[in-house]
C-alpha cells in the first residue's frame, strides 16, 4: 500500500504541474456539462460506459464526456485528487488506500461498473483441460503489485493452495499496460489479458485463453466510478444523469444479443472488428461481469478487503459506508428497472 501511495504522490505531482492548463477548460458549453473521466485502462470490459455514449444516453442527460486513459489505478487516483479529472474509473482499492493512509479527502465510490475480474488467463500452448494447479513451477504476468488484478489472481491461487515464490512465480516487474507486449516478446509462461486483446491475441494464433479469472474469484467490486465528495455534492444532478446513462446501457446489453451491441462499440477500439467486439461482449456477459444496479454490496466489499488483506496490502479494514455512497445508484436503479 505504501508503494501505491508513493506512486500516487509522484503521479499527483505530474498532474499538478499541468493542472492550470486543464482546469481552465469550459465545463459547460451549449448547455452540455463536460465531465472528465480518467479510466484505468481501455477495454470492452467497460462496454456499458462506451455504449452509453454511443447510444446517445449521455447526450440525453446533457453530459459530454472527456475521457483519458490513466494506465494504472495510481494515475487515475492522482488525476482525481489533483482535480485533473472529475471522475475516476478504476478499482476501489485506490480510494481505499488513500482512506486508510489517513487522508480526509479520499474520493467516494458512487457507482460500481463491474462485479468480477475481467481478465482471462492466456497460455502459450493449447490447454483444453487446464486446471489451476497446472501453474505449478510456472511464471505468470498478472498485474501490478498491490493492484486488484494481481491481488485477485493471488486470491484465486490461494484457493488452490498455490503460493507465489514457492509453487510458482508472479512477475510484477512489467507495467499493466505493457504486459501483453512483454508476453509476446517472451516473458513468462502465462499472461492475464482483458478483451478484446485476449480474444484477438488468441484469434491471431499467438496464445490460448485457458481460464477466466473472474469466474474463479467470485463476485468482487472490481471497477467503480469515484469522485471527490466536494465534486459530487456540487454535481448531484450530473452524477445521477451519469449513472442513469450507464445503467440504461447495461440494461440494453441485457436485452440484446452481442451482435446487436458490437457495432456501437467498434469506433472506441481502433482496428477491432464487429466480430471481435461481439465475441468479447458475449464472453463478459457469460461471466456476468456487469453490476446492473451499480450499487456495491457489503458481501462483495468484505471479499475485496479479504483479498487485499491476504495480499498484505491492507493496514486496516474500513466500513463500506466510509468509502461507498450507494444512494445515487439505488435511486437511479429504481427509475431504470422499476421498484
Amino acid at each position: 500500500m505504501k508503494n501505491f501511495l508513493k506512486k500516487i504522490g509522484l503521479a499527483l505531482a505530474a498532474c499538478l504541474a499541468i493542472l492550470p492548463l486543464s482546469a481552465c477548460k469550459d465545463e459547460d458549453k451549449d448547455g452540455m456539462k463536460t465531465i472528465r473521466v480518467n479510466e484505468v485502462t481501455h477495454s470492452i470490459f467497460y462496454a456499458p460506459f462506451y455504449l452509453a455514449e454511443s447510444l446517445g444516453y449521455f447526450k440525453e442527460e446533457n453530459i459530454k464526456l472527456e475521457v483519458t486513459n490513466g494506465g494504472g489505478a495510481d494515475k487515475v487516483m492522482a488525476a482525481v485528487l489533483s482535480g485533473d479529472a472529475d471522475i475516476g474509473l478504476c478499482g476501489p482499492e485506490a480510494a481505499l488506500y488513500v482512506l486508510t493512509g489517513g487522508s480526509t479527502d479520499a474520493p467516494k465510490v458512487f457507482g460500481q461498473l463491474t462485479k468480477r475480474d475481467g481478465s482471462f488467463l492466456v497460455s502459450r500452448k493449447a490447454e483444453p483441460d487446464f486446471e489451476w494447479t497446472d501453474l505449478k513451477g510456472k511464471e505468470i504476468l498478472a498485474g501490478r503489485k498491490g493492484g486488484v488484478p494481481a491481488m485477485t489472481f493471488e486470491y484465486v491461487l490461494g484457493n488452490y493452495n498455490l503460493t507465489d515464490g514457492v509453487d510458482l512465480t508472479l512477475n510484477y516487474d512489467v507495467a499493466f499496460n505493457l504486459m501483453t507486449s512483454a508476453f509476446e516478446a517472451g516473458t513468462a509462461d502465462y499472461c492475464t489479458m482483458f478483451d478484446p486483446v485476449a480474444y484477438e491475441y488468441e484469434a491471431a494464433g499467438k496464445g490460448y485463453v485457458v481460464a477466466s479469472v473472474g469466474e474463479a474469484s467470485g463476485e468482487v467490486p472490481y471497477t467503480c466510478f469515484m469522485a471527490k465528495e466536494s465534486w459530487i455534492d456540487k454535481n448531484e444532478t450530473h452524477v445521477e444523469g451519469f449513472l442513469r446513462a450507464i445503467m440504461k446501457a447495461i440494461k440494453y446489453i441485457g436485452a440484446n444479443d452481442a451482435a446487436t451491441v458490437a457495432p456501437y462499440l467498434t469506433s472506441y477500439f481502433e482496428g477491432t472488428s464487429e466480430a471481435s467486439a461481439a465475441a468479447s461482449v458475449e464472453r463478459y456477459a457469460a461471466i456476468d461481469a456487469w453490476k446492473t444496479d451499480m450499487a456495491m454490496t457489503e458481501e462483495s466489499f468484505n471479499r475485496l478487503q479479504d483479498i487485499i488483506e491476504q495480499a498484505g496490502e491492507l493496514e486496516k479494514r474500513v466500513k463500506m459506508t466510509d468509502l461507498v455512497d450507494n444512494s445515487y445508484a439505488n435511486k437511479i436503479a429504481k427509475e431504470v428497472y422499476g421498484s
